[in-house]
């Protein structure tokens, strides 16, 4: 067992509390309430349905910080983030964790699809530490009222990947081995350029086409050439990349900064890190992460950097789509 293993359990057992309270939270109260905004935040909007898992967080991690010493990130706590135990220096903590209690909330809290519990655990190396840094993750499914089973996967780095499904009526968990699609090509499959939010929609739609026309040719009549699939979830489009659902995924929000500033509007809301800090399951499982120039995708372990990020499922789609995207990239100066 690594080091960090030594955690791995506790945050699973965390993630089951987590998703077991949001779920009984869906079925006992109705959308209006759990869609009511509780806080705005520099870097998201807090609803309702996010404080039911923020007041598990705290409780849990004052417990483990009785044999373990860490500072915990996550959206909705401080931007430094919390060290445990109490009275703990942050520089001399071992352990750097950061979680997004709920990722995809908007879609869970109109019960329109699953959000997902996220958590990465690195050594701490302060301000310095990074996604690349990483060595421990999972990520938890938080199901919809009418769906009866979820998805829990994990990985330690080097280590491989491990994935159960729960089923939440008769409790049993069940080994299932996710595998990422091995086409060679997107051509029917799903690949997406995120556009989630207004703003520079038609932008990234521009992106999109000149990616699929380059890698596919010109729409034949009859004919869908790939699909799309907009996910407003980065762990969830994670997921659909690990299992073999998704063969191309681009989230570009944050090169739209340009664009927005000439058409005198502001950069909404983008991919923060604890969006994607369970990263490392997809990563062993043999889904391609990168930057918009093709680098491993990496940033500080904070809760304010916005990111872009690319993922394929494999090498050969990344050979058939990454000069295509690079290329539609330097052409609209939003990548050097």
């Amino acid at each position: 067992m690594t080091p960090v293993e030594i955690l791995l359990e506790p945050l699973r057992t965390l993630h089951d509390r987590i998703r077991d309270a949001v779920v009984a939270a869906t079925e006992q109260r109705k959308t209006d309430v759990l869609s009511k905004v509780s806080r705005e935040e520099d870097d998201d909007t807090i609803y309702a349905i996010d404080v039911i898992s923020e007041e598990t967080l705290i409780p849990f991690f004052t417990e483990l910080g009785d044999d373990h010493s860490f500072v915990l990130i996550a959206e909705g706590l401080p931007e430094g983030g919390l060290v445990f135990p109490a009275g703990y220096r942050e520089a001399d903590a071992e352990w750097r964790i950061i979680m997004d209690p709920i990722d995809g909330t908007r879609g869970l809290m109109v019960q329109k699809r699953s959000a997902w519990i996220l958590t990465g655990v690195a050594p701490n190396r302060g301000i310095e530490t990074s996604l690349q840094d990483i060595g421990l993750a999972v990520q938890t499914e938080i199901p919809l009222v009418k769906q009866h089973l979820s998805d829990q996967l994990w990985a330690v780095r080097g280590n491989g990947a491990g994935a159960q499904r729960y089923n939440r009526i008769s409790g049993e968990r069940t080994p299932f081995f996710p595998r990422p699609s091995a086409a060679h090509t997107i051509a029917h499959g799903y690949a997406t350029v995120s556009r989630f939010f207004p703003g520079a929609r038609d932008e990234l739609a521009s992106i999109d086409e000149e990616i699929v026309s380059g890698a596919l040719g010109p729409v034949r009549p009859g004919k869908a050439l790939c699909f799309e699939d907009q996910y407003v979830s980065s762990g969830g489009q994670l997921f659909e990349l690990m299992v073999g659902h998704d063969r191309f995924i681009a989230d570009l929000r944050p090169l739209m900064d340009v664009v927005m500033a000439r058409r005198g509007l502001r950069l909404g809301i983008c991919c923060h890190p604890y969006d994607v800090c369970s990263m490392l399951i997809a990563t062993e499982l043999g889904v391609v992460v990168t930057d918009p120039m093709g680098l491993p995708l990496n940033a500080p372990l904070d809760n304010i950097a916005n990111i872009a990020w690319i993922g394929y499922a494999n090498e050969h789609i990344r050979r058939q789509i990454e000069p295509l995207l690079q290329r539609a990239l330097r052409t609209r100066k939003l990548i050097s």
